[in-house]
């Protein structure tokens, strides 16, 4: 694969396409943006995902908790089409973008995905990680790519790093340009992997700021957390997955501090002992 093809895959997985932007309080819209079926995903004899029912309406921030290797993360990366599903259907926008005639790129053009490990390029300047996809994927002349991304940047804080190397920032730094690369474009679904897992605790704080001010933006967000405080403060509902299964979704506070299930009640036992 030539690098240009690979830098093209890479910036289409984590930036998105345009939608009318603004804030509403669609949450409760009958429509879903977002359908998962029956999906299913093994590697080899390890079943990761073991028939996942979802739905994510417009403007609804859903989060995933569970415990390491539960399937929050392959969970994104099926619906970002990162990873083919075993089994199961996945509709965005009422499209089965599982069917093999899709086409790939243009199904991740219109969500964005913020990685736990940022994945900027090392040899671009910000600016030019925030505007990479906006040149490759939707063919946006430089200069105006380039204007996007600063306007984004100064959304997020970051306007003065903009001609920086990502080496020259902090790990939060890092972490907000990948959410402005992943913003740029207004996408249609935000999909977030644990985005605070490799930060220093002091620069979560910043990182979850950002994503509250995103989430009162009536941006439609599903989230890959660890951070409990903040799937209660920010997500509408939470799905508690447990060895590839939801076996608990309800309203955050529900779910969080009332949850049903013996198994939810005893992750979070140990999340709230370390």
């Amino acid at each position: 694969m030539s690098e240009e093809a690979r830098t093209s895959g890479e910036a289409a997985a984590s930036e998105g396409g345009p939608v009318p932007s603004g804030p509403t309080s669609g949450a409760g819209d009958a429509t879903p943006l977002l359908r998962v079926r029956g999906v299913r995903k093994a590697f080899g004899e390890n079943v990761v995902l073991d028939g996942i029912d979802l739905d994510v309406r417009p403007h609804q921030v859903i989060a995933l908790i569970g415990a390491s290797g539960s399937g929050k993360s392959t969970l994104l990366r099926t619906i970002n089409l990162l990873e083919e599903v075993d089994d199961g259907d996945i509709w965005l926008d009422g499209e089965d973008i599982c069917d093999p005639r899709v086409d790939a790129n243009a199904v991740r053009a219109r969500m964005g995905m913020v990685f736990q490990s940022y994945n900027l390029f090392g040899h671009l300047r910000v600016v030019e990680n925030v505007a990479l996809a906006q040149r490759l994927v939707h063919k946006v002349a430089r200069e105006e790519a380039e204007a996007r991304a600063l306007a984004v940047l100064e959304r997020v804080g970051l306007a003065h790093k903009a001609r920086a190397f990502p080496d020259e920032l902090s790990g939060g730094q890092q972490q907000r340009v990948a959410i402005a690369r992943a913003i740029v474009s207004s996408p249609r679904l935000l999909l977030l992997d644990e985005v605070t897992s490799a930060l220093d605790p002091e620069l979560v704080g910043e990182v979850l700021e950002l994503l509250t001010e995103l989430r009162a933006e009536g941006r439609t967000m599903l989230i890959a957390t660890h951070e409990m405080a903040f799937a209660r403060e920010v997500a509408d509902e939470v799905c508690f997955l447990h060895e590839g299964r939801i076996h608990e979704q309800g309203p955050a506070a529900q779910v969080l501090t009332d949850p049903h299930q013996p198994r939810t009640r005893e992750f979070l036992r140990r999340m709230l002992a370390h």
